[in-house]
This record gives structure tokens, C-alpha cells and sequence, in this order.
């Protein structure tokens, strides 16, 4: 097979067969495909496209490139959520502990991040000692114990997207349905979940610009996802501001914790109330969505949701001193409040803007090989629907680099449209698929 015969065909419009995907992706592997020629295949998949049966084995070939997690030893079916990424998202803090808490098994692989934030894994380095690479065997050793263990991605799960992603990204390539569907689901497919559930970001603060770009890349993870024999569902969630007021690494701790002791944002709350019930439904434990809300809301209200959290943090060899304590959490040399201009109501709150600002306060990294500061970060006063005065707090920053502060803040301010009349804010959550 010749990789020069393979471009020319994509290029030109035709469909690849799997035999043709498959030694492409042996070959990024290997090494024995250069970059160049990846490159060219990359962007000819851009213009012209794959169909729905070349994402297929796209996906498949990705999944079958590295290792491939074995849960089988742990009982019942393991349901496992990807976010594809937004503003002050740190639902699985919140909804690991509550779905284990209902008796589900919770095997969560995930990462760190790049972009606004760090990603879970980053954010639960806030907590001293905290082991956030778990070998398989400890992995699921530890669920079986506790219901509960979130481990970072195995250095050779899924190769071939870590090798096509950093091509990609300096390539212009990124944004494509089908690139993106098969990253996201042969990780997902990888770590050995029985069964998914996606939350689709749709806003400015996410990956989709529109409700209809979301369903559309919803509906084609799903698809994947079915044809791969795992339940998949979508929950397709807004990201025009950010999710709950707090943005960064130990304040997003500090916030899904009080969302576990009940005092979490509506947004929040909502959010992992509804990822939760779609787990529960495909765990098998429930048929009827009203019964798992319940069930989900008595374990926030109880405590036990809590109570799962702090056992698995002292599993994973972190302090849990600091969940009742929030002083001994990493914190930040200097703050500096943004204030309201004038008085009204908020009517927009970018999230995106936000997000970049975090990033810019250390919250986030651009590159893999970038520190994070667990304690910068973006605090908001003042949301969508809200009523401000003239000088009132609308945020405040907090970074451990003083020079960046006042650019910062003046990067923030055209975050928020302050208008005269009350907007009515839209449910997080826009539908379910």
C-alpha cells in the first residue's frame, strides 16, 4: 500500500476503505509515515470530508492503536461522561462522587488540560499527596473498593491522536466533524467504559458556535458510538458564560465541593443533576428519570455524595483536610477586583473572554509542558440575569504574577454587556439525544 496513492485518493474526493486507514494510522505510529505526508492526509480529510463509515474505522483504527483498558473485572455496567471542554467546566468533581454515591461504579480516565484551565486531573493536584496515576490494577482494584477512582490517561492510550492532534493544531486542521468525533470517542472507547455519555458544549466559552454545529457533532459521536456496541448519549449544554461563578484550579475545587455539600450555583447544580441521570439510566439501575433525579438529589442533600468524594481523595493519597478547611488549598499572592461601570442588568458574559483571561492569570496552559498555577484564577460576582450598581464587583482575579493583573482586568471588563432591562436566563441544559 502506498501512502502518496492514499493522499491522492482522499484528495480527490473518494472514500477510503479501512485497510487504507488502518495502515495510515499504523504508520503514524510506527514512524514510518513522515509528518509531511500525515500532514497533506490530514488536510484533504478537511476539504473533502470523511463519510460516516470512514469515521468509523477512523475511530476504530485510533482506539486499536495503543492500550486498551479492561474493566471487565469490575461488576455492573460502567458508565463514563466526556465534556468536550468549556469555561469553569468541573462537573466530574461534582458528578463522580454523586453517581458512585447511588451505588454506580465510577472508572474515569481523563487528562490534564490545555487551554483556560487545567483539566480534572490538574485540578485535583490542589489536594497534597494526591496520586493521579493510577496503574490498571490499582485502578480497578480501587473502584471495586470504593465505586469510585479517576486516574490519568496511560501514556500509550490512544498514540495515534496524541500524534495527530499536535499535527493538527499546527496545521489548521483541528476544526473537522470527523477528526474531532474520532479523538474524542477512541480515547472514550480506549479507557473501557460500557457506556458514554457526552456533555456538547454549545456558546462561545465551547467548542461548538451553535446548537446546531453541537447536534450535529453530537449526533456523530453517538452514531460512533453505537456502532463500537456502547450506549451513547448526548446531553448538549450552554456555554455562553461560564459554568458556576468560579474559573480556575483550586476555586473550581473549592466551588464542585460546595455543590456536594449543597450550596452549589443553579447552573452547576442543574448541569450534573441531569449527567447524572443519564449515567444512572445507562447503568441499568434506573428506567425512570424521575425516580434517578431523586435518588441523585437525596445523595447531595445527605451528605453521602460529600462522603464519597473525601473517601476517594484519601484513596488516592490526598489531604482531605483542606475539604473543610478551604485556607490549606493552594491560593494566590494577589488579587485585584474588576468593577461595574455604570448600573443595570447583566445581558452577556463572555465566556471565552473570561477563559482567556484565566489563562493569561496562570490558571491555563498553551502548551503541554506549561506550569499551572492552582491558585490564579477568576472569581464572578455577577452573571447572566443579575442586577449590578456602578462600582459593585463584577469579579475578581487572583494570580501569583502581580504584573498581569491591571492587563488582565482590562482584558475582562467588555466581558459583560450591562443593559437597562432583566434578561431571562435560558436552562443550561438545551436538550438531550
Amino acid at each position: 500500500m502506498n501512502m502518496t496513492e492514499i493522499i491522492a485518493k482522499k484528495r480527490d474526493g473518494a472514500t477510503l476503505s479501512e485497510a487504507e486507514i488502518s495502515f495510515f494510522i499504523t504508520g503514524v505510529v510506527n514512524g514510518s509515515i513522515p509528518d509531511y505526508q500525515s500532514s497533506a492526509l490530514l488536510m484533504a480529510i478537511y476539504l473533502n470530508k470523511m463519510n460516516a463509515r470512514e469515521t468509523t474505522f477512523l475511530t476504530r483504527c485510533m482506539m486499536e492503536s495503543g492500550d486498551q483498558i479492561d474493566l471487565t473485572k469490575i461488576p455492573g455496567i460502567k458508565v463514563d461522561k466526556h465534556s468536550t471542554g468549556g469555561v469553569g467546566d468541573k462537573t466530574t468533581l461534582v458528578l463522580t462522587p454523586l453517581v458512585a454515591a447511588c451505588g454506580v461504579p465510577v472508572a474515569k480516565m481523563t487528562g490534564k488540560g490545555l487551554g483556560h484551565t487545567g483539566g480534572t486531573m490538574d485540578k485535583l493536584e490542589s489536594f497534597k499527596g494526591i496520586r493521579t496515576a493510577l496503574d490498571q490494577k490499582a485502578f480497578i482494584k480501587q473502584v471495586k473498593k470504593i465505586r469510585l477512582a479517576v486516574s490519568g490517561q496511560s501514556g500509550n492510550l490512544v498514540p495515534a491522536d496524541q500524534h495527530l492532534y499536535a499535527l493538527r493544531d499546527v496545521t489548521s486542521t483541528v476544526d473537522n466533524l470527523s477528526l474531532i468525533s474520532a479523538s474524542i470517542m477512541s480515547k472514550k472507547l480506549a479507557s473501557g467504559a460500557d457506556a458514554i455519555v457526552l456533555d456538547v458544549k454549545v456558546g462561545n466559552g465551547g467548542f461548538n458556535p451553535n446548537v446546531a454545529a453541537a447536534r450535529k457533532l453530537a449526533k456523530t459521536m453517538i452514531r460512533i458510538g453505537q456502532q463500537m456496541d456502547r450506549q451513547t448519549v448526548a446531553v448538549i449544554s450552554r456555554m455562553d458564560q461560564p459554568l458556576g461563578r468560579a474559573v480556575g484550579n483550586s476555586i473550581e475545587v473549592i466551588e464542585a465541593i460546595e455543590t456536594l455539600k449543597g450550596n452549589g450555583p443553579k447552573d452547576l447544580v442543574d448541569l450534573s443533576l441531569e449527567l447524572g441521570v443519564q449515567m444512572l439510566m445507562l447503568s441499568g439501575k434506573f428506567s425512570n428519570k424521575v425516580a434517578a433525579r431523586k435518588l441523585l438529589k437525596q445523595q447531595l442533600k445527605s451528605g453521602a455524595a460529600l462522603k464519597m468524594f473525601k473517601k476517594f481523595i484519601k484513596a488516592q493519597g490526598g489531604d482531605v483536610a483542606p475539604i473543610m478547611d478551604y485556607a490549606q488549598f493552594p491560593s494566590a499572592k494577589y488579587k485585584l477586583e474588576v468593577n461595574a461601570p455604570k448600573s443595570g442588568w447583566i445581558k452577556r458574559l463572555n465566556a471565552r473572554t473570561i477563559g482567556l483571561g484565566s489563562m493569561q492569570l496562570g490558571a491555563g496552559r498553551q502548551k503541554k509542558s506549561d506550569p499551572i498555577d492552582l491558585g490564579a484564577g477568576i472569581y464572578l460576582h455577577k452573571k447572566i440575569g443579575e442586577k449590578v450598581t456602578s462600582g459593585e464587583r463584577l469579579a475578581t482575579l487572583y494570580t501569583n504574577k502581580k504584573k498581569t493583573l491591571q492587563e488582565v482586568a482590562n482584558l475582562m471588563l467588555p466581558a459583560w454587556s450591562i443593559g437597562t432591562k432583566k434578561v431571562t436566563l435560558k436552562s443550561v441544559v438545551v436538550e438531550v439525544l
